[in-house]
């Protein structure tokens, strides 16, 4: 290669990793304020179980830990960037148990009554599209040349997992009433 094309990779290289940090870094803050909410904000715990209880969600105070402990470590690794697409994987898990217990019946928009599914929707496909990205070099996982697979993998495992995972909390947790259903 050529010095000014060489260059050009590494400045490339670069930008891109500074993009892909600043959605981790969104992402990532994002999510685990939402847990530290759930953990220390207005209701607590005991909020958030009687809100998962409402929901259909049961166990609701094992399923109020759950997602608070997989939102800020989920938030956590995303911010290093430890795990990437696994990381993804459980963000994508958390959008799509919101889509289905919460907004689905709210419509497309977040601002209808009662929030519709457009937050949690591009919530899920931008961490989908973070894990096929990888990390980028200001993370752990380059560093430690942790998650070293081709990009194709971390999409299909943000992808994959994600809805997998999502799907079998539901399966195994959600039982709404005849009147929420």
């Amino acid at each position: 290669m050529t010095a000014s094309v060489t260059s050009h990779v590494q400045a490339h290289s670069t930008t891109f990793s500074v993009c892909v940090l600043l959605m981790r870094v969104m992402l990532g803050g994002m999510i685990a304020a939402h847990g530290l909410n759930k953990f220390f904000g207005g209701g607590k715990i005991a909020g958030t179980t009687a809100w998962f209880d409402s929901m259909g969600m049961r166990p609701a105070k094992a399923n109020a830990l759950m997602a608070a402990t997989t939102e800020v470590g989920a938030g956590v690794l995303l911010i290093i960037g430890l795990l990437t697409p696994l990381a993804c994987a459980a963000l994508v898990s958390l959008m799509v148990v919101a889509i289905i217990t919460v907004h689905y019946k709210n419509g497309f928009f977040v601002f209808n009554p009662g929030q519709g599914i457009e937050y949690c929707l591009v919530v899920a496909v931008m961490a989908v599209a973070l894990g096929g990205l990888g990390a980028g070099k200001f993370s752990v996982d380059h560093a430690a040349k942790v998650w070293t697979l081709r990009p194709s993998v971390g999409l299909a495992v943000a992808a994959v997992v994600g809805i997998g995972g999502a799907l079998l909390q539901l399966a195994a947790c959600y039982r709404p009433s005849k009147a929420q259903a």
